[in-house]
């Protein structure tokens, strides 16, 4: 059966646009069309099938088409409803790549796309958020029998990972590609800035200068975006439950309070905290009219959703992916993206150059726990640091730039204990 055949997608059709995204993605991804070369020639995952869930737009298609040319047979679903771009999954499917995923599908179809996904039988795994994860030691226990491991996206899923781990239930190996350098140093920080701006501005069509944003979480994706609010002229505000990164955030030039306090500030809101009700009912209550929220955590639960509709009177669309409340006290808030993370399901996500050393990262982690997942075991584990730093050098080439490396003299110095003068 083919590719199109064994695919639920919207409409085939619309293949053309799609392949033009992912060329343009791909010509901006050298990081990754050198592993692709390198795919080719060895095909590390040949006889092999390869799930994957991510958002699927343009960049993410092209590293499903690298995994391909290692060899696999690659089935592709969507981790957010609303992330999912259908001229994209069309153009997969004419490559021959098994898709299973539509934009805006309802829960109940969200998870069956994702269900149908493991029916192949995979040897290997790309996740975002755990999802397929959890799937496979849950409701498709039996399509893991040949799983070897894989590599996960996200704070949120690896979170979910290791708390299976911790409950010994976890049933085989994961590499935490979230948490290498070159993860979080430039995807988390450096995309989620840019990204969740162009997903607001472009929803909103609004100024950010002269406003109050209110940031909440002082983690490397908050860091990022409290570092784009403040370039674009806005007055920052930052939230936590850390003291440790809220003394960061003050000495990084920002204000620090309590969520109740900013509440009452703020014009817009960005959660990028991973927990769920971090802004929830007694914050709402005392928000400006107009204020506008906007979620760029994994899963559409930062922001509560049933208190601010249990609060208003009437909820509308106003716009595309605006919803207004309106509360019961007069004032309107707005609600971007329904809570979703904004850079995606009201943009296009992290830039192509970023999203090229994050997927590199996946593919050569993916190449990693196919080869060492006997010895690894049922855990959760790091990048190994020499990929990590592989990708970086990669990256370095990439622009034309080189750096210096150890002398004899130094490396010796530096290993020995007893010269310090």
């Amino acid at each position: 059966m083919s590719t199109v055949d064994k695919s639920i997608i919207t409409d085939p059709a619309l293949a053309p646009e799609g392949h033009l995204k992912i060329d343009w993605a791909s010509a901006h991804m050298p990081v990754l069309n050198t592993i692709k070369a390198q795919f080719e020639k060895e095909k590390p995952f040949t006889g092999l099938k390869v799930a994957i869930s991510l958002h699927l737009e343009a960049k993410t298609a092209y590293l499903a088409k690298v995994v391909q040319a290692g060899g696999a047979e690659v089935t592709i679903t969507g981790s957010n409803p609303l992330s999912t771009q259908d001229d994209v999954c069309a153009a997969l499917v004419e490559d021959g790549i098994t898709v299973f995923a539509k934009y805006n599908p309802d829960a109940a179809e969200f998870k069956a796309l994702n269900m149908k996904a493991l029916e192949c039988k995979p040897d290997l795994l790309i996740d975002d958020g755990g999802d397929l994860a959890t799937l496979l030691h849950s409701e498709c226990k039996n399509l893991a029998v040949n799983l070897r491991g894989g590599a996960e996206e996200t704070t949120t899923g690896i979170i979910r990972l290791k708390a299976m781990e911790k409950d010994g239930t976890l049933q085989f190996p994961m590499v935490a590609v979230n948490d290498a350098y070159c993860k979080y140093l430039f995807d988390n920080r450096y995309g989620t800035g840019q990204s969740v701006f162009d997903g607001i501005n472009r929803t909103t069509n609004l100024v950010v200068a002269g406003k109050t944003v209110v940031v909440v979480g002082y983690g490397w994706c908050g860091k990022g975006v409290a570092m784009r609010a403040k370039g674009l002229g806005a007055n920052v505000i930052v939230t936590e439950i850390d003291a440790i990164k809220a003394v960061e955030a003050y000495m990084d030039g920002f204000a620090v309070m309590p969520m109740l306090e900013a509440a009452k500030l703020g014009d817009m809101f960005i959660t990028v905290t991973g927990n769920r009700d971090v802004i929830r009912g007694e914050h709402f209550e005392v928000m400006k009219d107009g204020a506008i929220l906007s979620n760029a955590g994994h899963f559409d639960v930062e922001v509560n959703k049933v208190e601010l509709e249990a609060q208003s009177n009437e909820k509308r669309t106003v716009r595309r992916n605006i919803e207004q409340y309106a509360m019961k006290n007069g004032r309107s808030i707005y609600l971007l993206a329904e809570g979703r993370l904004v850079n995606l399901a009201a943009g296009d996500g992290h830039p192509a150059e970023i999203m090229d050393m994050t997927f590199a990262l996946q593919a050569m982690s993916l190449k990693y726990v196919n080869e060492h997942y006997k010895e690894i075991g049922s855990k959760v584990v790091n990048v190994p640091y020499e990929l990590d730093e592989q990708v970086a050098r990669l990256k370095l080439q990439s622009l034309g730039f080189g750096i210096d490396s150890l002398t004899e003299e130094q490396a010796a110095y530096l290993d020995s204990w007893a010269e310090g003068e």
